[in-house]
């Protein structure tokens, strides 16, 4: 009797460690998500974390979707939230779905790839710094049917223009002379780790882009060091691709 005693218990301590567990997390429902622009980082065998642009990383311990992440690949991921900081990470997540960005390095502009380039109009819808990279909403014209386009982030190094202590880029596009005026929506990111200078702590960018109407100039500011970072929000618009019909 003693025994069954015992028994009963350990039963109860255990039941009670659940539900105390539980009501550690009791403020996260399984009924809620959060979508968020971040990066893919690899961890052994098909296993991934993912880091928001504010820094903090999410480990998913449970998915509805099979997904082969890539080194530094961009996403639109949707999470739900299980619970609080474990083991190094800032939250354990539910993956609920998860969509790939279109994610390049900034490259050189020289005479040899200035044709691949192009320099055909495109505009820009919004642009701003999110987790080393630089992220660009972006509207082309396109075809059905047609050779994808090409964009890209360039130094061009055929210009004597040059910012003071700052980067100047271009942000470029390739139509393969399509002639349709019908605009759709893409989006990309582009990795700056490698603007990042030992001296300071920040770069300011400009990005020149010729536009349909005329040739226009962004600025955005990098900053890379950890108190900007973890001072950066994480709300940033989702943007709403209509075509990936680019490269």
């Amino acid at each position: 009797m003693k025994k069954a005693y015992v028994v009963i218990g350990i039963c109860l301590a255990a039941l009670l460690a659940y539900f105390s567990s539980c009501d550690d997390n009791s403020q996260y429902s399984l009924g809620d998500f959060v979508v968020s622009i971040a990066t893919v980082e690899p961890t052994g065998a098909n296993g991934y974390h993912i880091v928001l642009d504010n820094g903090k990383r999410l480990l998913p311990v449970h998915s509805d979707i099979r997904y082969m992440p890539g080194r530094e690949q961009r996403v639109v991921v949707n999470y739900t939230i299980l619970s609080d900081a474990k083991d190094g990470y800032d939250y354990y997540v539910k993956i609920n779905d998860i969509w790939n960005i279109l994610t390049k390095q900034v490259i050189e502009l020289n005479e040899e790839n200035a044709d691949s380039i192009g320099n055909d109009p495109i505009q820009i819808h919004d642009i701003w710094v999110g987790g080393d990279y630089l992220n660009v909403d972006f509207f082309f014209n396109y075809g059905k049917g047609e050779k994808p386009h090409a964009v890209n982030m360039v130094k061009n190094t055929l210009s004597s223009e040059a910012t003071l202590n700052g980067v100047d880029l271009e942000f470029r596009h390739n139509a393969y002379n399509s002639a349709s005026s019908k605009l759709y929506r893409g989006f990309v990111s582009f990795n700056l780790k490698p603007l990042q200078r030992t001296d300071v702590d920040s770069v300011v960018i400009s990005v020149k882009v010729k536009d349909w109407a005329e040739e226009k100039n962004y600025e955005v500011v990098y900053r890379y060091n950890q108190a900007a970072l973890a001072n950066m929000s994480d709300n940033a618009s989702i943007p709403v691709i209509t075509s990936d019909e680019y490269y």
